[in-house]
């Protein structure tokens, strides 16, 4: 059930909460009049006491002048009531809108109203000019906290000051830099600039310099741009770095007997061929009866990773590791996520367990949590398992061998590899029935040199092997959550929440896919499930693939963590947490110590103070997210400039005003070919149509249409690619 169905749900409880409730409705449509009946409608009540409550809480909000009787039994929100708080969203044009709770729709912000607001901050803003059909108007008459003060920027040095110009399309002003605040930059070298103040009659803030990051184009320079734009660190302060080595990461005796010993029970780890830490392993046994022991080991970071530590603060703090084209930034120093945490082959490690009695049908007839000791027999790479599970047999070829040689895998593995499968393909097909979404989106990876130049693209798929782990993963994530949030009295805990898709998105969704001859029944949550399904496994392999995969994830609501359950829509469990990777994120740090809290019969924990963490790492995910797409955006600029003089196949992914975005098929690079370069005619925008049409020709590109385009400019410092125009399929890209 949706947070928002919930919170429906409880509007007829006290009565402060029923004023709020009746307020906020008379607030998002301040034109309109509303009588009790309707109130009680929009709140999805209809028993006779809530409608009496109702009828009583507008008499009173009336006379304390909160809302006024227009006509008889009719009320709206006072007028005056027109200051609010809320989020200031940007536009690359100079002007923005506040994205207020309590209203309807977006309040509007000129230019020349932002009183020194910036994107993402928190503002309050007088609406002056309310409206009926068309945004309201406001300005912003304070900031309340800036999102960030810290921008990346080139220094334009002159004799005895500078300014830093910001390379986020949606700052609209440059940073003044006093000449004893530069550092040691050098004029066009590529900074980080703090915001300082800005003076009330000044144009500019003034700043300060703290880092120098380089010239602008040079790899590590626009790498460390990407991270220090998101305010993301790429290294360890010194102090956290020492306190790392200097933690005892041996295993001990007087350890190993607080714990469940696994180590003599057949254990392998299967990951990507290029993973530096390995933090979940698989067991297997067969038991007498016939069933299955299976056992997900997962690393036990929160026995190293000790809270009010320097270490647990900074990793906290960071609460992710980032995955950048080129690298990755760990969550944890390399002592812990690459030595002592990692389930390294023939080495006895500390792990958190989640062990499962499972019939041949893999569903779980009894479960076990809790500490344990775990050996490693084997290590696989994804190729390598699925040889096994294509073949059943365990001789594995050179050419896919993590070792370097061919080499025999033993029976018993291959039996526990088959087996695993098996129950993971039958676990699948009951989730997909049940109504999970089936997100496969192709992932491209760049072949880099030494010197991190790409010299190829290639796609990374899913097969088998892959979603033997994925499922079991699930499986452990699903019970953990479970056993926690079956809990009575309620737990504070770590739910990874997963709200149902905006309506008017998967409408937006099926207007698109329909150009393609793809149709979605938006009936109810089953057929959107089930047409969702159907739409995602019917583009596969074909042209429009990418774009449609993209569209269906843009549709979903955003995965966030909270200690307020309410499911998990794309995955359809109840309950669901993230248990299975503590190396690298950090609410499995904090799920592992919720659930060794509740092991060990201790009273729940403070609510609050878990919120406001799972509230942080939602952030950090989200700008790690970000970090992540850019690195890959960056990439595919550097890739292309080796390009410039080819002429490639790509597919319509986006048709604006200004110009239509266009995906490279063979690579998935994208760039933009603008509506003023293309020659033969003067295009114009059709909105309806998702195409531009040539008013002389009435020659039409539509989204979908397959096109040749030849680069006409990579940026590398803007990360934007540029393409020309050659012609259509149908012309062979002659034009």
């Amino acid at each position: 059930m949706s947070q928002k169905k919930k919170k429906n749900k409880s509007s007829g409880g006290n009565t402060d909460n029923l004023s709020k409730s009746i307020k906020d409705i008379l607030r998002k449509a301040p034109e309109t009049t509303f009588n009790y009946k309707q109130i009680a409608a929009k709140l999805g009540v209809d028993d006779a006491n809530t409608r009496n409550k109702i009828i009583r809480a507008l008499a009173q909000l009336a006379a304390k002048k909160e809302i006024e009787e227009k006509e008889r039994g009719k009320f709206s929100i006072v007028a005056n009531l027109d200051y609010y708080t809320g989020i200031l969203d940007m536009t690359a044009k100079g002007f923005g809108y506040v994205v207020v709770a309590e209203l309807e729709d977006d309040v509007f912000v000129p230019a020349n109203a932002l009183n020194k607001a910036f994107d993402g901050d928190e503002v309050e803003i007088y609406i002056y000019n309310r409206r009926r059909k068309r945004k309201s108007e406001a300005e912003v008459v304070r900031v309340i906290n800036r999102k960030r003060t810290e921008f990346v920027g080139v220094l334009q040095l002159q004799k005895n000051f500078g300014f830093v110009s910001i390379q986020d399309p949606k700052m609209y002003t440059d940073i003044f830099v006093q000449k004893n605040k530069i550092m040691d930059a050098q004029d066009g070298d590529k900074v980080v600039v703090t915001m300082e103040e800005w003076p009330e009659k000044a144009d500019s803030p003034f700043g300060r310099v703290t880092q120098v990051l380089g010239k602008p184009g040079e790899h590590n320079t626009e790498i460390h741009s990407i991270l220090a734009q998101y305010g993301l660190p790429h290294e360890f302060p010194e102090e956290v770095e020492e306190y790392a080595n200097g933690i005892d990461t041996s295993i001990k005796e007087e350890e190993i007997s607080k714990r469940k010993d696994l180590r003599d029970v057949l254990t392998f780890t299967i990951d990507p061929i290029d993973a530096k830490d390995f933090d979940d392993a698989l067991s297997f046994r067969e038991l007498e009866d016939g069933d299955f022991e299976i056992g997900i080991h997962i690393a036990d970071v929160s026995h190293y990773l000790q809270p009010d530590t320097i270490l647990d603060e900074e990793a906290y703090q960071r609460a992710t590791s980032i995955y950048l084209v080129d690298r990755v930034v760990p969550m944890l120093p390399e002592v812990l996520s690459n030595n002592a945490c990692s389930l390294r082959p023939n080495e006895e490690k500390y792990t958190f367990s989640a062990i499962f009695n499972m019939d041949s049908h893999g569903h779980v007839k009894k479960q076990w949590f809790g500490r344990t000791v775990t050996l490693s027999d084997a290590r696989f790479a994804y190729e390598e398992a699925q040889h096994i599970i294509e073949t059943g047999k365990g001789n594995i070829p050179l050419e896919i061998s993590i070792q370097d040689k061919e080499y025999t895998v033993g029976d018993d593995i291959v039996k526990a590899v088959i087996t695993l499968d098996t129950l993971a393909k039958k676990m699948r097909a009951r989730r997909m029935k049940e109504g999970a979404i089936s997100f496969d989106k192709v992932e491209v990876k760049f072949q880099l040199n030494e010197e991190n130049e790409p010299t190829g693209v290639y796609f990374k798929t899913t097969k088998e092997a892959n979603k033997l782990i994925e499922e079991f993963m699930l499986l452990a994530n699903r019970k953990v959550a479970e056993f926690i949030g079956k809990q009575t009295p309620k737990k504070t805990f770590v739910y990874r929440c997963h709200d149902e898709p905006d309506e008017s998105k998967l409408a937006s969704l099926q207007t698109v896919v329909s150009k393609f001859g793809y149709k979605i029944n938006l009936k109810d949550r089953k057929s959107i499930t089930t047409s969702l399904n159907s739409l995602l496994s019917d583009v596969q392999g074909k042209k429009e693939q990418n774009l449609v995969d993209t569209l269906a994830i843009r549709t979903m609501s955003k995965a966030y963590y909270s200690t307020e359950n309410i499911g998990h829509y794309g995955l359809a469990f109840d309950y669901y947490s993230h248990f299975t990777s503590p190396i690298r994120r950090y609410p499995d740090v904090m799920t592992h110590r919720l659930l060794q809290r509740y092991l060990d019969q201790q009273p729940s924990a403070k609510e609050e103070e878990y919120e406001e963490k799972c509230h942080h790492s939602s952030e950090m995910e989200s700008l790690a997210t970000n970090a992540e797409r850019d690195s890959i955006k960056y990439m595919e600029v550097k890739f292309m400039i080796d390009h410039q003089d080819e002429k490639f196949l790509g597919v319509i992914s986006g048709v604006t005003e200004w110009g239509i975005y266009v995906e490279i098929i063979d690579n998935k690079c994208e760039g933009m070919v603008r509506l003023r370069d293309i020659k033969d005619d003067h295009y114009e925008f059709d909105e309806e149509q998702y195409a531009i049409v040539g008013k002389r020709t009435g020659k039409k590109y539509t989204l979908g249409d397959e096109v040749y385009v030849t680069v006409k400019n990579a940026d590398l410092v803007k990360r934007h690619l540029d393409f020309n125009l050659v012609g259509d399929n149908q012309e062979g890209g002659n034009s």
